[in-house]
């Protein structure tokens, strides 16, 4: 199928595209790498009358560290984060873990971190870890910029936090996570995760869940359970046990809400082994 006709403007800044959004209104899309947009268009799952490419904007282009900080420009590609330097990556190895798992080499080529995280996939890699790790999105609008935490950013099936005319312009991971892990179970590789669980020990213990709501879900009862202290093998299995016993996931033809739950305490259970390095 082709998409419905659309208006199409190319922008060189980001405040081109913040003016170019506040003329077309507030249906008009931002594309960048088009991964996640452009088949949406051409099902005609959605209609937008104009698009605004930000894709040649090379100041969003970015990884960097400042201080403990991570920063991840929003047209950084999903290739840039799999094919980073480890010292670059330094405390955050998970997300270089994670890279391999999105989607295909061609859509790993072309995709981009802003773009799937403002995209709000529920089952995204980016997304779950986003909120495992407890980072911030930079968005910039007509009233300048603001930061969002990813809590509050995903607030239901690919609906964020971004009000009209703003522009996702940064990922800002604050501080090294290297006891974190994500696990996820699809059909094929570069399908779709069923369940996704990603789970970060460092301070606070954070346990998501992807793939089981139309947001990533934080298991707060498994969460709990992981605070006494370092987990042993028996608190890792309560852990799972707790996720799975707190999501409520619908059924539908790639498995029944049953089955996701039993994967939920499967993948929350991986995590937490390769989390605490035992290799389990």
């Amino acid at each position: 199928m082709k998409p419905a006709a659309f208006e199409y403007h190319r922008v060189a800044t980001a405040e081109e595209a913040i003016d170019r959004l506040a003329e077309l209104g507030e249906d008009a899309k931002v594309l960048a790498g088009g991964q996640s947009l452009v088949p949406m268009m051409n099902f005609r799952i959605v209609r937008p009358p104009a698009l605004v490419d930000v894709s040649r904007v090379p100041d969003l282009a970015y990884l960097a560290r400042d201080g403990d900080a991570l920063r991840i420009g929003a047209l950084a590609l999903h290739r840039d984060v799999e094919h980073a330097r480890d010292d670059l990556l330094d405390g955050f190895g998970v997300l270089k873990h994670a890279a391999p798992l999105v989607g295909h080499m061609p859509i790993r080529a072309r995709g981009t971190f802003g773009g799937s995280v403002a995209h709000g996939d529920p089952a995204s890699e980016w997304c779950l870890l986003a909120v495992a790790l407890g980072a911030e999105i930079v968005a910039r609008g007509p009233d300048g910029e603001r930061t969002v935490p990813a809590d509050e950013f995903f607030l239901g099936f690919f609906t964020t936090a971004l009000e009209p005319g703003e522009l996702l312009c940064e990922v800002r991971f604050p501080a090294p996570r290297p006891r974190a892990a994500l696990e996820e179970f699809a059909r094929r590789h570069g399908d779709y995760a069923i369940v996704a669980a990603a789970v970060a020990l460092d301070g606070e213990p954070r346990v998501v869940i992807g793939g089981v709501d139309a947001v990533p879900v934080r298991a707060g009862a498994a969460e709990a359970v992981l605070a006494g202290g370092e987990p042993d093998a028996e608190a890792i299995e309560e852990a799972a046990q707790a996720a799975a016993g707190e999501v409520d996931p619908g059924s539908d033809v790639h498995g029944s809400a049953d089955y996701r739950r039993k994967l939920t305490a499967v993948m929350v259970r991986r995590a937490l082994h390769r989390a605490v390095g035992d290799g389990a």
